[in-house]
């Protein structure tokens, strides 16, 4: 019969285990010298762009970590299509509804987002996909348009997707607010599925974010932690439906690499195999 470690090896284990984790972490994001992996050759016009939105207060809240290529109308069918709803604007009588939702745990698939801000302006468009019967957890995404014309000739919207997991007062300011889930990637990744499965992308490419970050606080003072890539959707334009399996343009070797050894990182953080 096989030996298994008592609990006295696994206390003690648990120590070098995360020293490993730090030690990587560390080395990931200040001795690989974070300048080399920031990399924007599919859109070079963001470049300088920062990478975070703010809230109405100025705090740095949710990193930008989706992106979009079209017009405003291929955005707003390309949305719906995979299944997101267009949230309706913050007023009196939709945050009456938000909160009998809550309490009530019934539907309000269109339910508000509280606005966030990216080079001064709030989001031009805020989209949500409901996850369970009420508007408490959800998944969501805002997008704002980072350039009139990118490479293609199109508008280049950054967007911010995270998932709600529950209503609570926020860490900062102890006002009323969603609380997202520490793996922002993992929300990123859903959005892109639902676009490709919906057929209305041409090809995917990613961009630099902000960068890996293990220890993130966003404008609740939410935990989160990513890759710092942003992955970037290059929508079909009018009503053509797109390939069933549209190309990925792999990014350069040396970030390959470097989401390699992050994504190592962040199973053990999170205990998977």
């Amino acid at each position: 019969m096989a030996d298994f470690p008592k609990d006295g090896t696994r206390k003690r284990r648990w120590p070098y285990g995360l020293a490993v984790i730090l030690f990587a972490y560390l080395a990931l994001a200040y001795i690989l010298v974070p300048t080399l992996w920031i990399h924007h050759e599919h859109e070079a016009g963001l470049a300088s762009l920062p990478m975070i939105t703010r809230t109405s207060d100025d705090i740095p809240a949710d990193p930008l970590n989706v992106g979009l290529v079209g017009n405003d109308e291929d955005v707003v069918r390309a949305m719906n299509t995979a299944g997101w709803f267009a949230a309706d604007a913050v007023t009196l009588r939709s945050s009456i509804e938000i909160v009998g939702s809550v309490v009530l745990d019934r539907p309000y698939r269109s339910a508000p987002v509280s606005p966030l801000y990216y080079l001064g302006k709030k989001e031009q468009y805020a989209f949500e996909k409901p996850a369970g019967s009420s508007a408490d957890r959800r998944n969501h995404v805002r997008f704002w348009k980072a350039l009139e014309k990118g490479d293609d000739g199109r508008p280049v919207w950054l967007g911010s997707a995270t998932f709600d997991r529950g209503v609570g007062l926020s860490h900062d300011t102890g006002q009323v607010t969603h609380h997202i889930a520490a793996n922002i990637d993992a929300e990123r990744d859903l959005l892109m599925a639902d676009l490709r499965e919906a057929r209305v992308v041409g090809s995917f490419f990613q961009i630099s974010g902000i960068g890996p970050t293990l220890f993130g606080r966003n404008g609740g003072g939410d935990p989160y932690y990513t890759d710092g890539e942003i992955h970037v959707a290059v929508l079909v334009p009018g009503a053509a439906n797109g390939p069933a399996d549209p190309p990925t343009i792999p990014p350069p070797s040396l970030i390959a690499l470097k989401d390699a050894i992050w994504h190592g990182i962040a199973q053990k953080a999170e205990g998977t195999p």
